[in-house]
């Protein structure tokens, strides 16, 4: 498959019209509609619906999208990796990190590496754990920096020395902000907003002994900047982590953690059986010599 049908399938993909991609690519309207036709029969799989006026992607287009636009990355940083010249450091590194507490350890690693290799580029992608495992999965992220827990049967990892405290976010002006604590019985009387990864959810309610069923949960989220708009509104109650509030710097917020303490750690992972790229690689040694 020519790596040029793949540029001209996510020029249309991202046009969601034939014209305006044929005049983007500089090739013929006729010519492209071919190339699409063309792959969609070496695909065996109808990429686009043309049945409305816009190129809208179908169910397998989405999945190919996806395919393609990770294929072309990894040749790009394949490229780079083949002409690093001397003993200078090049290439990309792929990064996803959670809203947390870690990504200011993170960024603070990311800044002075780039100190010493300033000829390697950085690819941040931010998200929650679901996210960033289907981008580690697919190939489209190398390391990503995750919540605990993880599977350990797919990634490797590393230890960040950075913990999070488990707890309600609130409104600041809220009565019950003034409390040192919540404990499990507390939750259930209030309008939660809970993660929505399975895991980390299913972690606190372990070390809290929490049904999950008997809880008011209203709404779950993956990232905060939703669920803060309705934590202002003071009808709801946010359980996360205290280092969510820490990047917000939002003074009409409050965090109080739960009791008994709950806290969590963080790890920086990569799939197994996966090659890093030399770049990534020493990034990864770089994490380790400075999570000690």
């Amino acid at each position: 498959m020519d790596t040029r049908v793949l540029k001209y399938f996510l020029t249309v993909a991202q046009t969601n019209n034939i014209t305006k991609a044929a005049k983007q690519l500089h090739v013929t309207q006729p010519t492209l509609s071919r190339q699409i036709m063309d792959l969609e029969h070496e695909l065996n799989a109808t990429l686009f619906d043309r049945n409305q006026r816009r190129m809208q992607l179908t169910r397998a287009g989405v999945l190919f999208q996806r395919r393609a636009t990770t294929i072309l990355q990894l040749l790009d940083q394949t490229e780079e990796e083949l002409h690093q010249k001397g003993d200078a450091l090049t290439g990309t590194v792929n990064l996803g990190c959670v809203v947390s507490n870690a990504s200011a350890f993170l960024m603070q690693l990311v800044n002075q590496f780039q100190q010493q290799h300033p000829d390697v580029f950085f690819n941040l992608f931010d998200g929650d754990g679901d996210v960033l495992r289907r981008q580690i999965d697919e190939a489209e992220t190398e390391l990503a920096c995750l919540i605990e827990p993880v599977e350990a049967a797919k990634y490797n990892y590393l230890v960040l020395p950075v913990h999070e405290q488990w707890g309600i976010i609130l409104r600041a002006d809220d009565p019950l902000a003034q409390r040192k604590s919540f404990t499990k019985d507390d939750l259930s009387k209030l309008p939660l907003i809970i993660p929505h990864r399975n895991i980390v959810r299913d972690q606190v309610s372990d070390i809290l002994k929490l049904d999950l069923r008997k809880l008011n949960a209203k709404v779950s989220n993956n990232l905060p900047n939703n669920a803060m708009e309705l934590i202002r509104s003071g009808q709801y109650y946010g359980l996360a982590i205290g280092g969510i509030l820490n990047l917000y710097h939002d003074p009409s917020l409050a965090f109080v953690p739960f009791s008994p303490t709950t806290s969590t750690g963080h790890v920086l992972v990569w799939k197994k059986n996966r090659t890093l790229s030399p770049a990534a690689e020493a990034f990864l040694q770089f994490v380790a010599d400075h999570s000690n």
